[in-house]
């Protein structure tokens, strides 16, 4: 599968990337990053999928989170992938800055128009993983998953559903009930129509319950996030965690909000508990 260049730095040892592809899943042009640590040099290393929330692109956690040193030191890829298809635009698509464009929300719609291109579940958990894994020096057996809000979404489900792909997981003030906030309504009755049963399988909270993730996951949430309340509701995590044995380490910190100054403040930790599941340390 053909792989564009747009744009490659040398980073922390590394190299940071961005590129673009034609996607199968998303029936148009995708872009995501890649960072490659040194260590790749010599072996293939394990890598985390960053999922971002909305609004955000290929660009977003790349440029803000100050995650390549510590990935750098570790031995860990990111990847990085967009947040949406861009093309082709879709009646709509650009009306809302929580739907459409930006607000892929990691699910396949089944409902038109947005079934044919948003289809970003699949997208995330098997082809951008096999294109990086055949392009990059990356070991496809040793890949975490982790994200923020909408993304943080999208990173717990993709463990809870895909634990055959993913070794681990962690995520930044998740929207972990959407099925139950507005955010997640509205994604969820136009990607996927009115039934619940459908969004059952995209929300968090509802798969905890059913069937646990084999490993701690890691969440941490800022206590002056202004979505805290409404949009994000932490607390359906930890009861789905209680009712089904889930090992989850939630961790609440006072004054941090839902921007990326929190996730700088973090992201070391976030990674060294992924790097911890490959066996890095």
């Amino acid at each position: 599968m053909a792989v564009e260049t747009l744009a490659e730095h040398a980073c922390w040892g590394g190299t940071q990337g961005f590129y673009r592809h034609a996607s199968s899943s998303c029936a148009g042009p995708m872009r995501f990053s890649v960072f490659v640590p040194p260590q790749a040099s010599s072996r293939p290393v394990p890598a985390v999928l960053a999922l971002a929330g909305l609004t955000c692109t290929e660009e977003t956690f790349a440029i803000k989170a100050g995650a390549q040193r510590v990935a750098a030191e570790l031995g860990l890829a990111l990847i990085m992938p967009d947040t949406s298809p861009r093309e082709p635009v879709l009646p709509g698509d650009r009306d809302s800055w929580d739907f459409g464009q930006g607000a892929g929300f990691y699910v396949d719609a089944t409902q038109a128009p947005w079934s044919a291109n948003y289809r970003m579940f699949a997208y995330v958990t098997d082809e951008l993983p096999a294109l990086v894994a055949s392009r990059f020096p990356v070991d496809a057996s040793r890949l975490g998953v982790m994200g923020h809000s909408m993304g943080g979404h999208g990173a717990l489900v993709a463990a809870l559903r895909r634990p055959d792909r993913f070794r681990s997981c962690s995520a930044f003030a998740p929207i972990s009930a959407p099925s139950d906030c507005p955010w997640g309504v509205k994604a969820f009755t136009n990607y996927l129509g009115p039934a619940r049963a459908a969004w059952a399988e995209y929300d968090a909270s509802a798969l905890m319950r059913r069937k646990p993730f084999a490993g701690e996951i890691l969440v941490d949430q800022g206590s002056a996030d202004k979505f805290l309340v409404e949009q994000l509701k932490p607390e359906k995590l930890e009861e789905a965690a209680a009712a089904s044995g889930q090992m989850l380490t939630l961790r609440r910190h006072a004054g941090y909000d839902h921007g990326y100054f929190f996730i700088q403040s973090f992201v070391a930790d976030h990674l060294a508990h992924h790097a911890r599941r490959m066996g890095l340390r």
